[in-house]
């Protein structure tokens, strides 16, 4: 998961934006409206995180902006009034959840997750493919009933690859979705955590590489492949 996070706090926001990593989150920071427009405009996210008093345009103004962009991006608003009246202008404005300050991160990462559990692709909570059962809300993974440990990278990765269910995933859309703004285009992570990955879930090896392409779940794969020949 991907999201954005406007907060002009900036102590608060990479208090966020860490906690965040930590729960295999990644997050991009912006200070001020006109720099969440601008993040909006070149990144794809999965939520929001709108703080509704900010330097430039205001959080209720990012806001009517991604509801008319027809993304159907969730909102999810922050801020520090809690009165009914500013909770029901703010759900008026588009927001699907509202989070008054302070707040707890946990109930911060629960929200998201129901968020992302809800948005508009409707994808089960459970994702199953070929013998691969992975639960984002318990972030836990199996294979073929076996658990399979993995590391908070390796599972935002495998969780985007599964949610393309079979489909080929570039190692740029990889860095996008699971690492976030600051990471560097020319890094050897995605090769190198998809490799570690494929290891961790075993042969018959689960995740096949399109030379030039990227990387898919293969519903068929042919046990007699190894990870090195195809990373």
């Amino acid at each position: 998961m991907r999201v954005l996070i406007v907060e002009d706090e900036p102590y608060l926001a990479e208090a966020i934006r860490d906690g965040l990593r930590l729960e295999a989150i990644a997050a991009d920071l912006a200070g001020d409206g006109d720099t969440a427009l601008r993040l909006l405009d070149i990144n794809t996210y999965d939520i929001a995180v709108l703080d509704r008093d900010i330097p430039g345009p205001s959080g209720d103004e990012i806001a009517t902006h991604i509801v008319s962009s027809g993304s159907g991006m969730p909102i999810l608003m922050l801020t520090a009034a809690d009165r009914l009246d500013d909770k029901a202008s703010g759900f008026e404005l588009g927001a699907d959840d509202y989070l008054t300050k302070p707040f707890e991160l946990q109930e911060l990462v629960l929200r998201l997750r129901a968020l992302d559990r809800r948005r508009a692709y409707n994808r089960p909570p459970v994702r199953e493919i070929a013998g691969l059962r992975l639960d984002p809300f318990r972030r836990e993974v199996y294979r073929d009933g076996r658990y399979v440990a993995l590391t908070r990278k390796q599972f935002a990765v495998l969780e985007v690859l599964v949610a393309a269910e079979g489909g080929v995933v570039s190692a740029e859309e990889l860095l996008e979705r699971a690492w976030d703004e600051n990471t560097d285009p020319f890094t050897n992570a995605v090769r190198i955590t998809v490799s570690a990955l494929r290891k961790r879930l075993g042969e018959p090896w689960l995740i096949a590489t399109v030379p030039g392409v990227g990387y898919r779940i293969d519903s068929g794969p042919d046990p007699t492949r190894t990870g090195d020949a195809h990373d």
